[in-house]
């Protein structure tokens, strides 16, 4: 930033002086050059403006004395030479910005990833992925555009106009003071059509949001489009989109595209007023010479170039505004899962997990009510009952995906809350329903929950995952990347590569969130397996629909509409005849 304003300051320095340099070659053109050979005096910004002509014709005088030729060789030279300085110092603050402008952006990007990737779960429940996957890129990509891009303006610009302006002064202060007396004038009808820009702007980037949400949604969800033939009516709704984009976009463009020629056009009425009133101080008043008018006039349209550009810019800060709001909305949002300043440390589970009055709303929806329950470690839990019960809703609570809305979660009586979510988290494994794959090979979808293992530690866990037979079927094996969600995979194979990826983290609690509920009979067979080898020396808590893969299980805690409606073994539930009786038989009958 520094030599960015150093090479600016002179590169603004220079591009008056190349202007100025042109009123010595005018006036050995126009033969209104006399030699002068005695140095002039400089006493004060006055006198520097009485004298200028007289410094430039004595050393002009100096080096070529009458020789037209000579002083004309010179007078050429002395410019070359100034405009060369003015582009190479340009070209130098351009260079050291660029560092500058792409470093922010950067910065900016990797800031809003880690916002992103550290926002507790309920934060994506409320915004549309298309809106926040349109923020990091399109809304970026505008700030780049819109703030980034002027960055160089900043200090250029103003600066190229005070120097010029410092030079036209010198020239003559009456012609200046008549310039400036239009410049707040033009100023102020310029700034009357960015004030709409920003409201526009925002329309734009909501509207791009909405059709890249439409976007993400149709490729999630386009077995189900094509299985009810619904294909026209998402294409219906995703022209409606982009076509309010369209509308929007044009209006916003149109309006930007004024910036250039009003200015343009304010400022060439300055010049034609210039003309007139500095015609007459050359043909009327004798006050100033055509050479020295000439050159006030190329240095006044110099003003025109800074001063277009920062107009330009004043539409593109309104415009990036909207973007930079979208994108500090993300920023500054903060977490509804709260760190303590200094966590206890945790490595390790000792005795138990224990729910005390534990109640959780879903924004004013009641989803659990007063929940107690204690589990010790090395048993296995499971907790069944019908959808919407609140099963999932223990399974989140356990490693902070939600907070809980009043009582508390406890592990070995230390409160869930005053660990690091990173130390309560490594302390579990969790299988959901659904499996989660990334778009590389299957080692580093192991290798996710410990990227130190060796390879023969993943080796290790996809064999009592019962993975590694199928795996070594593949030609690349290991190496075998599974397509975008692990779309080249069966579901009971994407389901023991998770399997594989709990046991590598090794972790002494297991949360298995209804992990064989979407399989056909043969994979929950396979998946079953890898589970019992899973949960064995470990803590285990089960979220079941298929009431047949927990009767092992040392306690069953049976949900009704958000509480405990029973809680016993298999065979203790069985005798009560109650709701998990009563499930059981369904399911039998089925």
């Amino acid at each position: 930033m520094f030599l960015n304003i150093f090479f600016n300051i002179l590169y603004a320095m220079f591009s008056a002086l190349s202007f100025l340099s042109l009123m010595p070659m005018l006036e050995v053109l126009f033969g209104e050059k006399n030699a002068t050979y005695e140095k002039p005096d400089f006493e004060g910004f006055k006198s520097l403006g009485n004298n200028l002509e007289d410094w430039i014709n004595y050393q002009v005088s100096v080096f070529a004395g009458e020789d037209p030729k000579l002083a004309l060789v010179f007078v050429i030279s002395s410019i070359i030479i100034l405009f060369f300085l003015k582009n190479l110092f340009n070209y130098l603050a351009m260079f050291f910005i660029t560092f500058l402008r792409n470093g922010v952006l950067t910065s900016l990007r990797v800031s809003l990833y880690k916002k992103i990737i550290s926002m507790p779960l309920p934060f994506f429940s409320e915004k549309k992925k298309g809106d926040v996957i349109s923020r990091i890129t399109a809304d970026v990509l505008e700030i780049q555009h819109s703030f980034l891009s002027i960055l160089e303006l900043i200090i250029r610009e103003p600066l190229t106009i005070f120097f010029t302006l410092m030079a036209m002064f010198l020239i003559s202060s009456k012609l200046t003071l008549f310039v400036l007396f239009f410049i707040p004038i033009s100023g102020f009808i310029i700034s009357l059509i960015g004030r709409s820009l920003k409201a526009t702007s925002t329309l734009v980037q909501t509207e791009q949001a909405e059709f890249l949400s439409i976007t993400e949604e149709t490729l999630q969800g386009l077995k189900v489009i094509k299985g009810f033939v619904s294909e026209l009516f998402f294409i219906n709704k995703f022209k409606e989109s982009n076509n309010k984009f369209y509308n929007y976009s044009n209006k916003l463009i149109n309006r930007q595209n004024l910036a250039s020629p009003i200015s343009e056009f304010l400022g060439i009425s300055v010049i034609g007023a210039l003309l007139w009133y500095g015609g007459q101080l050359v043909l009327v008043d004798l006050e100033l010479k055509p050479a020295a008018f000439l050159t006030y006039m190329g240095l006044a349209y110099g003003v025109l170039t800074p001063a277009k550009a920062l107009s330009k810019a004043s539409y593109s800060i309104k415009k990036g505004n909207a973007a930079a709001e979208r994108v500090l909305e993300i920023l500054e949002s903060e977490s509804s899962i709260k760190e303590i300043k200094n966590p206890i440390k945790k490595e390790s589970f000792e005795s138990d997990i224990t729910f005390k009055n534990v109640s959780f709303k879903y924004d004013k929806e009641s989803v659990l009510n007063n929940i107690n329950f204690k589990i010790k470690k090395g048993q296995t839990v499971a907790i069944v009952g019908q959808s919407g019960s609140g099963k999932s809703t223990i399974a989140n609570l356990i490693p902070r995906f939600y907070e809980v809305s009043s009582g508390e979660i406890l592990i070995d009586d230390v409160n869930i809350k005053k660990l690091s979510t990173a130390d309560l988290r490594k302390l579990m494994g969790l299988v959901s329903q659904d499996s989660i794959l990334f778009n590389d090979s299957i080692l580093n979808n192991i290798k996710l929950s410990n990227s130190n293992a060796s390879y023969k530690d993943v080796e290790k866990a996809a064999k009592i995952a019962n993975a590694d037979n199928f795996i070594e079927n593949f030609e690349e094996g290991y190496d075998l990347n599974v397509g975008d969600g692990g779309g080249k995979l069966s579901g009971g194979q994407k389901q023991r590569i998770s399997i594989a990826r709990a046991v590598l983290g090794n972790p002494p609690i297991m949360i298995l969130d209804e992990a064989t509920s979407s399989l056909d009979s043969e994979s929950e067979k396979l998946v079953q397996d890898a589970l019992e080898n899973l949960m064995k020396n470990r803590t285990s808590i089960i979220i079941a629909h298929r009431l047949s893969t927990i009767q092992k299980a040392d306690t069953i805690l049976v949900m009704n509409e958000g509480i405990i409606s029973e809680q016993g073994n298999h065979k203790e539930l069985i005798k009560a005849n109650g709701i998990y009786s009563k499930l059981i038989k369904l399911q039998s009958f089925g």
